[in-house]
């Protein structure tokens, strides 16, 4: 590449520490995290669709109630501009009032529209909510007051984020338009969505205007969209809002009488609204193909946008293919909707949100969507045959990329959507142009000083007046104590891309520990710069400080490494700003170097040191280092084990993880306090709970057989257990695991308590570990033996926290040593070799002795154990079955050691009550049943299988065609481990498995295993997954995971090259990732 070479600079100065400016993001809902004051938000300009939205409401209301949790930051502008003294447009400050989410929430502002004390003159001014969609529910008894009583009311809208949190397994941000649906339709509000960041603000407007009519509710996505930062040309300042909102107001006025019905209403005010802002919007709005086949129905930010996009290039490529953009949801105004359908439409596809993954696997259970669709064409004449209408659901937690959307649009109709060659792909479904547009990921831990470098560099490609920058930021605080992604684009042209980068010319990785925990090289394109920050990393240290699988990848992606040593620049001395800011250098360095010059000038404009960054520009030679990726850092031995890595972080907080907190004390009470709490319920908030401490639903199963399925003399125990649901009202799916929650043996808490010198019966109140707010109280014996991991596993840093209680000085150095690195050795030997316990560790250091409130503090909680289920419930709908195997060793001092959970299953006797919980899986049948599953199943790794088998034999005892079924076992004898073989064959002699191919690895001399199988049985393999095509699906231990893969690689190779491919030119492996994209390639695997 070329460059114009360093800036030239001096020696950074020596002297007083100098003022150097840090970057501090306010908050994620604001432009670049910086805050704005209302004059600033004009004209062309960087701004939030969150931001635009409370400039809006700001403006124009009397009062805004704002109904945001703490991290949400809903109303982190408007409490600003308030605080500031900044005036509306009706020349005085808006009242912003912060009221906290619960029951009953809005009633305040209902004593103020309807006080007798209210200032009529104000009448026909707005108010204002600014909430999530998380807080409708407490919302729900005012809004349908200010409903009945709207005639006598002032103006009401309610700008709604659409965003919860979702507790249990997988916890996490979701966008919720399920809620404000459901409320609109049975309160009787008007519901408007903003279908991009780019109509927002317009969006906004028209609903505060629509409120002059009809109680509105104005939604838009809360998770992603409502807080990238992006350049919007045709903002409006306050003066443009006050202007357009009289003149559409007026417009409206005279064409409409309190008579007209709100179908008119809204008509007419759209219409004004096009005329004033010349803009074209509609109620419904297509884009497609001229002459559909299938139209697909959707509602909302991120399905509107990204769909229209996806169709539009669907329809380049001559599908028939069209799709509906509801902006305004109510009133759904039906004839409008049958104007916007093309009338050679055969099939209507509804993309309807429900509330969770049991509500799409529901057939009774309809999307509000669906509903108001059905209803519009069950009474049309339009068509002789009316369409087909297809409810195609999907949960709250659905994140939509180009391929998910694609996958969508695939399952309302039979012909192909994709090809794999000559033809469109998953690629050029890419909504960016990449030719025209620089793309940049940012990975960083929350607490390192390099968190804010995206910040700076996106402030300052901002400032290039003939480019527009895209921003985006999301926070995983679950994953290595807070991980954040940064996603930055430039581009000549706007920019609408709602989904992560997956093609970066250049990724930046803050802390070489990330490449343990995820797969950055996941969001480079081919060829692509990576840029890792590794203080005192030498050249010679490179390979053995980055993992085996990222080396690997750095070639697969031919990729130019780089590295800098911010310790060999002459002049850090481990400033943190000036790391930050050399990092900001070199990245401009490394990924625009042509515009190195002009980005220093604009670097030291945004931090305010420009004289610093020409310094270290010219210094950064001695840190940044190109590292050249020899051929044998990727030679892997064949029995060494790679395990997948996600590609992304998931989006479960809109800050860093806030590490200041302290947890409150957990607390011994006495049975008074609990007789209290529980004869005056309503005074204490108490309630009784199964299990108080999780945050997701537990249900009660009892065992009803409990079936070993091999040889008792054989050295594995494989069992299948079958539990009784009965009447608890548990329902799974197809791929779901069941949560096992262990109990600690009941012998060894009683002996770990009287060694201890605790009294059982004590009680003790505590804090639940997932939510502060709730306490619980038990007994001590019921702690240790359902909640606490007394005899898991210690860490270094039980080690180092129990050191603190240790009065024997010998005890309290031996435990600082293995908790530190001296100890590591040490630690490494009991931790794998004598597998010590806490209790273990507690008796051998007995002058260590915590006091128990503080002891359940420092020990980890019991963890559910997940084992994939092995039934369907279609067959066995009162029974839910799993296949164990029992994980047992010995520890050198000659005692029994056995994994927790498998010795609690495995000591079960039938009629036992067992508490469990559900956690959904990847693991998915195909939406069609005439679509080929192929399945490979190693050991306990057959568990899914059976139920996918079931479901399949299910479906043709109704008389439902289904497609190819190939099974792959594998274990090591078929005499003893041939799990559930005679119903294999049952199923394959019904004609249900259509190939049984079994690997049986010790039964001969030479070891055959099931990638062996699989390569006998190519052609078959073929025909049912690349022509038909099918699924694949791996469950088991991870080691074949390589050996599988190449299998179906040569596969692909061998069919392209049969059809014309040159040999050696078909990419197998970008295939593969096609297929894993697009849920056809799954693998769950430990």
């Amino acid at each position: 590449m070329e460059s114009n070479g360093p800036a030239t600079g001096e020696h950074i100065v020596a002297g007083p520490k100098k003022p150097y400016k840090q970057l501090e993001q306010h908050s994620s809902s604001l432009p670049f995290g910086q805050r704005i004051s209302l004059a600033q938000i004009a004209g062309p300009t960087y701004v939030t669709p969150q931001t635009l939205i409370q400039q809006v409401a700001y403006s124009l209301s009397d009062r805004l109630w704002t109904y945001s949790p703490d991290t949400f930051d809903l109303d982190v502008a408007v409490k600003d501009w308030h605080a500031r003294g900044e005036k509306n447009v009706h020349g005085y400050m808006t009242n912003v009032e912060a009221l906290q989410v619960r029951s009953g929430a809005a009633s305040i502002a209902l004593g103020y529209i309807f006080s007798k004390d209210f200032d009529l003159k104000k009448k026909h001014i707005p108010q204002s909510i600014l909430a999530s969609s998380s807080s409708l529910q407490y919302l729900r008894a005012a809004l349908d007051q200010v409903s009945l009583l709207y005639a006598v009311a002032s103006p009401f809208v309610a700008h709604v984020a659409a965003v919860d949190y979702q507790a249990g397994p997988n916890p996490g941000l979701v966008t919720d338009y399920a809620t404000a649906l459901s409320l609109a339709e049975e309160v009787g509000l008007a519901l408007v969505a903003s279908c991009s960041a780019y109509e927002s603000q317009h969006m906004s407007l028209f609903s505060t205007a629509l409120a002059l009519h009809i109680p509105t509710i104005h939604i838009y996505d809360g998770v992603k969209v409502g807080r990238d930062t992006t350049r919007i040309i045709d903002v409006l300042d306050q003066g443009g809002l006050r202007n357009s909102y009289d003149a559409v107001s007026e417009a409206v006025r005279k064409v409409t009488s309190k008579h007209d019905s709100n179908d008119t209403k809204v008509t007419r005010l759209l219409e004004a609204f096009n005329n004033e802002l010349g803009t074209d919007y509609g109620l419904f709005e297509y884009c497609g193909h001229a002459t559909p086949d299938i139209v697909m129905v959707v509602f909302g930010t991120v399905e509107a946008s990204l769909g229209s996009q996806i169709v539009q290039s669907l329809e380049r490529d001559g599908k028939q293919i069209g799709l509906i953009v509801v902006r305004i949801y109510r009133p759904f105004v039906e004839e409008e909707f049958v104007k916007a359908l093309p009338k050679s439409t055969t099939v209507v596809g509804v993309l309807g949100q429900v509330a969770d993954r049991h509500a799409v696997s529901d057939p009774a259970v309809q999307s509000n969507l669906y509903s108001d669709v059905v209803a519009a064409l069950t009474f049309c004449s339009e068509w002789t045959t009316p369409p087909t209408i297809v409810d195609v659901k999907y949960p709250r937690e659905q994140a939509w990329t180009p391929v998910a959307m694609t996958s969508a649009l695939q399952y309302i109709t039979t012909k192909p959507l994709l090809k794999s060659q000559n033809g469109l792909s998953l690629s050029s479904l890419q909504q960016v142009d990449t030719e025209d547009t620089q793309q940049f990921t940012f990975w960083n831990l929350d607490e390192s000083p390099l968190a804010s470098v995206p910040t700076a560099l996106g402030q300052a490609l901002s400032k290039d007046s003939a480019s527009n920058v895209m921003f985006s930021t999301k926070y995983d605080n679950l994953m290595q104590g807070g991980l954040q992604r940064t996603d930055v684009r430039k581009s000549k042209k706007s920019l609408d891309a709602l989904f992560s980068i997956n093609g970066a010319d250049t990724v930046f990785v803050g802390d070489v520990s990330i490449l343990k925990q995820v797969d950055v090289l996941g969001a480079l394109k081919q060829g692509g710069n990576v840029f890792l920050s590794g203080p005192n990393v030498k050249v010679e240290d490179v390979e053995k400080k980055l993992p085996i699988g990222f080396r690997k990848g750095l070639q697969d992606f031919d990729a130019h490494l780089y590295i800098l040593d911010s310790t060999a620049v002459e002049g850090i001395d481990g400033d943190k700003e000036l790391e930050a800011y050399l990092t900001q250098v070199a990245f401009l360095r490394i990924a625009m170097p042509s515009l190195e010059k002009t980005g220093l000038q604009k670097l030291g404009a945004v931090n305010g040191n420009a004289d610093v960054f020409k310094q270290l520009s010219d210094k950064l030679h001695a840190g940044l280092r190109e590292i050249e990726i020899p051929e044998d850092w990727v030679k892997v031995d064949e029995e060494r084990e790679i395990p997948p890595l996600p590609k992304d972080i998931y989006s479960n907080s809109f800050f860093p993880f806030d590490k200041s907190e302290q947890e409150s004390p957990t607390l011994l009470k006495d049975w008074t306090t609990v007789a209290k709490s529980l004869a005056f319920r309503e005074a204490y908030r108490a309630e009784t709970l199964l299990r108080p401490d999780l945050t997701f639903k537990t249900w009660t199963v009892t065992l009803k057989e409990h079936r070993r399925l091999t040889p008792p003399t054989y050295d594995r125990n494989i069992m299948n257990l079958e539990f009784d649901l009965g009447d608890n009202g548990m329902e799974y799916n197809i791929g779901d695991s069941l949560g096992i929650h262990p109990r600690n043996s009941e012998l060894e808490v009683q002996a770990f308590i009287e060694a201890y010198g605790l009294d059982p019966s004590a009680v003790v109140e505590m804090q639940t570990r997932d939510d502060p707010s709730i306490l619980q109280s038990n007994t001590v014996y019921q702690i240790l033996v359902d909640q606490v991991d007394i005899f898991g596993r210690p860490s270094r840093q039980f080690y180092e926290s129990l050191a603190s209680f240790a009065t024997d000085p010998a005890q309290h150095k031996t435990l600082l040593a293995l908790g530190g690195s001296e100890g590591a050795i040490e630690f490494k030997r009991r931790a794998e070799v004598d597998t010590v316990t806490f209790a273990d560790v507690l008796e051998e250091f007995p002058s260590a002795h915590p006091p128990f409130n503080e002891l359940v503090r420092l020990i980890p909680p019991l963890k559910r154990r997940e084992y994939s289920i092995a039934s369907c419930q279609k067959v066995t709908p009162g029974s839910v079955s799993l296949m164990i195997v029992t994980v047992l060793w010995s520890d050198p001092r000659g005692r029994d050691r056995f994994g927790l959970a498998t010795r609690y299953l495995n000591a079960l006797k039938p009629g036992d009550k067992v508490t469990v919980s559900l956690k959904p899986s990847v693991m998915k049948l195909p939406p069609n049943p005439t679509d080929p599953i192929i399945m490979a199943g190693l050991g306990t790794g057959l568990a899914p299988f059976r139920a996918f088998v079931q479901h399949r034999a299910w479906e043709k005892a109704r008389g439902i065609e289904i497609g190819p079924v190939l099974l792959y076992m594998g274990s090591r004898h078929q005499r003893e481990e041939y799990c559930y073989g005679e119903e294999w064959e049952a199923y394959r002699d019904a004609g249900v498995i259509s190939l049984l191919s079994c690997a049986f690895s010790r039964d001969q001399p030479q070891k055959i295993y099931i990638q062996d199988r699989m390569r006998q049985t190519g052609r078959e393999l073929e025909d049912a997954y690349l022509v038909r095509p099918g699924a694949f699906y791996l469950c088991g231990p991870t080691w074949p995971v390589p050996d599988v893969t190449n299998v179906l690689e040569e596969v692909i190779r061998r069919k392209g090259e049969r059809e014309g491919a040159k040999r050696g030119k078909v990419n197998s492996r970008r295939r593969i990732e096609e297929l894993k994209d697009a849920g056809r390639f799954v693998l769950e695997v430990y």
